[in-house]
């Protein structure tokens, strides 16, 4: 794991370890029935192991702690501490040092340690000790850097170094999906896996939403005073187990009326996920800047803003449409209403509704009822615009359940 660069015998030794929480000692509990050979001896050296429960030594977690042995694994997210110590190895005084330690990756090189300045001198039997932190913001291969220079007691200058590798693995594995509402709110769905072999405490996880957006998280269910989460109160997520997070996005007020920018915007946000894992190591993953595919309205955009679920069979019902100009010019609009098999729609076909300017909307109520039972596509609403002689039809606006008043009928 770690080469020496010089080939002469040095001075001063170099020790690096990692700090990590301990784990829990673990051992191989080996049992018999009284009536074989070996009795109750296999019994009594378990009750007289230091490293087992008194009273449950067949279990094979123990009240002992284990120091780690070696660098293990680091996932990106979390911070990567370690311990260097410099000792005095000689029964010389050992002056000017100066103990420098760099982590390279892939992209750049951090310089990590805490101080740059050298240390006068270094008497027989002493050290000197820093700790480095750095939290792991990228994948693959790391090399940490430790350098040291001093100078002997007849003047020499003298250099080594030891370089440390290890590999950055990644935690999770986050999928996201995007669909868009008929209105302009945006549903995220945020799919969240567990790649590592050991289970994670999910402390939290949200989405902070871009400067056009109000978010609202879907993930909790009303109970009393306060939600009560979906995944229920301990929030394990074990090794290669999926989770789901649901968030809504609305526009906030003062861009909701502003369709020529909501119809563009394409970043959403990021998310922000915090886990622990055993005996309480913290990670922390921010995804880049969510990014979804805009919505193509053309040049006018129709939506329905009220619409009943459910309607009875031959009866007239009120809607009420919303039209907006996403365009860049002006339009002189003209609404037709034509009839389906099943949709009648009521009132004048070939309505002026006048001039619309860029970005703005118009609220438009209409009526209409069904003539066949079952779920109906509300269909045959056509827009031209006289000032290019331009037509825009729209088909499954939206879908009703119609029913039969004398009968029970269901969608």
């Amino acid at each position: 794991m770690d080469v020496n660069q010089a080939k002469q015998e040095h001075l001063l030794a170099l020790k690096v370890m990692r700090l990590t929480k301990p784990t829990l000692f673990t051992n191989l509990p080996v049992t018999c029935e009284d009536r074989d050979l070996p009795g109750d001896l296999f019994a009594q050296l378990m009750r007289e192991d230091p490293s087992t429960i008194k009273g449950a030594e067949t279990l094979m977690l123990g009240e002992m702690l284990t120091l780690p042995q070696n660098f293990g694994n680091i996932f990106l997210g979390e911070t990567f501490s370690s311990y260097i110590s410099v000792h005095n190895d000689s029964n010389q005084v050992v002056k000017d040092i100066l103990v420098k330690a760099d982590l390279q990756t892939s992209s750049q090189r951090l310089n990590l340690s805490a101080s740059n300045s050298a240390v006068a001198e270094l008497k027989p039997e002493c050290c000197i000790d820093d700790v480095i932190h750095h939290e792991v913001k990228e994948i693959g291969t790391h090399i940490l850097v430790c350098a040291v220079s001093y100078t002997s007691q007849f003047g020499e200058k003298l250099y080594f170094r030891k370089f440390f590798k290890f590999q950055v693995l990644k935690p999770l594995d986050v999928k996201t999906k995007f669909y868009n509402a008929e209105t302009d709110e945006v549903f995220l769905e945020a799919q969240i896996q567990n790649i590592t072999t050991s289970p994670m405490f999910m402390e939290k996880v949200s989405l902070e939403p871009s400067m056009m957006y109000n978010v609202t998280e879907l993930n909790s269910v009303a109970s009393g005073d306060e939600g009560e989460s979906t995944f229920g109160k301990m929030s394990y997520l074990q090794p290669m187990d999926t989770r789901q997070y649901l968030y809504c996005l609305k526009p906030k007020p003062e861009y909701a009326e502003k369709a020529g920018v909501i119809k563009g915007v394409t970043v959403i946000g990021k998310l922000d996920i915090v886990w622990k894992t055993n005996l309480g190591e913290r990670g922390r993953l921010q995804t880049s800047q969510l990014q979804r595919m805009a919505p193509g309205y053309g040049d006018i955009r129709l939506s329905l803003e009220v619409i009943p679920d459910t309607v009875n069979l031959e009866e007239p019902f009120d809607i009420v449409c919303k039209i907006t100009n996403c365009s860049e010019r002006t339009m002189d609009l003209v609404m037709e209403m034509c009839n389906t098999r099943s949709i009648h729609w009521c009132g004048i076909s070939g309505r002026q509704l006048g001039k619309l300017t860029p970005g703005a909307s118009l609220s438009l109520p209409l009526t209409v009822f069904s003539s066949e039972q079952g779920l109906q596509s509300i269909s045959g609403l056509r827009l031209t615009d006289t000032f290019l002689k331009r037509t825009y039809e729209y088909d499954d606006i939206a879908q009703v359940c119609v029913v039969c008043p004398f009968m029970s009928n269901e969608c």
